[in-house]
């Protein structure tokens, strides 16, 4: 199947409803300029945060008058200062991800739903890095804050075709390993993995301070596996091809995949990340604006866009 143009990539339902919702940081971010995001460093910026002694060289502009009055002691106010916050797209280039039941496969749609996204957070004047990967990194592009590299982003993940296996949990190391600065990390896979591999990763990331958010992207019939009759199962990142009646495994199946997608979402609870399952057949600005709408709820942590609920 021919992978859609960059142009497809942009949902322009899903930017205008993300744009009025907006993407803000839920934790401590460490940015490189002055943003929107509360930061980790303390300055003179917008909102007050404590008081410190004064020491000889302090400007004497930030005294607290007040306090000196009441105490005869010299006090600077501290203020808690914005940042930029930069997002980075850790996107799952395996060959598990080409299953499409209809015309867009998994991976297309996981380039969508990060194409929108990295949109959006260039909209609102953050940063985007991008890193498509299978057993490792396979593309890369450094952060920027420039809207007009999304053109860029756009063509290098409608050109990436996946044919490797995957190692969910590497990337995630290595991306902890080379990103020390915290900022909101997303994560776009069908989680097709060894689980204890991807659930290091996440507790991984979290120590160091990132915000974690886990877009599980999965077909409609890897969700509900409506077949019938004799059907020809393909296998892919090495597995066999077998030939079976769906019939006979749709009960074991079904338990099996609801039974993955709950200790996913059980791990990204305990690691206080984000669980979205993205259905492929969800209208992209479906699963963009729930996600949005539900961050903007106090200690959300999952959102489902498709069964298992």
């Amino acid at each position: 199947m021919a992978e859609p143009q960059s142009n497809n990539l942009l949902d322009p339902v899903a930017i205008s409803r993300g744009e009025s919702l907006g993407l803000l940081a839920r934790s401590i971010v460490e940015g490189y300029r002055v943003g929107e995001h509360r930061s980790p460093f303390h300055g003179f910026a917008i909102e007050f945060a404590q008081h410190r002694e004064y020491t000889i060289g302090d400007d004497t502009r930030h005294l607290d008058w007040k306090v000196l009055g009441r105490t005869d002691r010299y006090y600077i106010k501290q203020y808690e200062q914005d940042t930029n916050m930069t997002v980075h797209f850790l996107l799952d280039g395996s060959e598990s991800m080409n299953y499409g039941s209809e015309k867009i496969t998994k991976l297309h749609y996981a380039k969508a739903l990060s194409a929108c996204l990295a949109y959006l957070v260039l909209l609102q004047r953050d940063s985007v890095a991008l890193n498509v990967f299978d057993t490792e990194t396979r593309e890369h592009i450094p952060r920027t804050d420039n809207i007009g590299k999304i053109h860029h982003i756009m063509n290098r993940l409608a050109a990436f075709e996946a044919t490797q296996k995957t190692s969910l949990g590497t990337a995630m190391a290595d991306l902890a390993k080379t990103v020390k600065s915290r900022g909101i990390v997303m994560v776009f896979s069908d989680l097709f993995d060894d689980e204890e591999g991807f659930m290091r990763g996440l507790q991984q990331l979290r120590f160091i301070g990132h915000e974690v958010v886990v877009f599980q992207v999965l077909d409609q019939y890897e969700l509900e596996f409506p077949l019938t009759g004799r059907v020809e199962f393909i296998g892919l990142e090495g597995n066999p091809t077998l030939e079976l009646n769906p019939a006979d495994i749709r009960k074991s199946y079904l338990k099996e995949m609801e039974a993955m997608c709950l200790r996913v979402r059980r791990a990204c609870e305990q690691s206080k990340c984000h669980y979205v399952l993205a259905n492929s057949k969800v209208p992209l600005a479906e699963i963009i604006s729930g996600y949005l709408v539900a961050r903007q709820s106090n200690g959300v942590v999952g959102v489902s866009g498709g069964k298992p609920a």
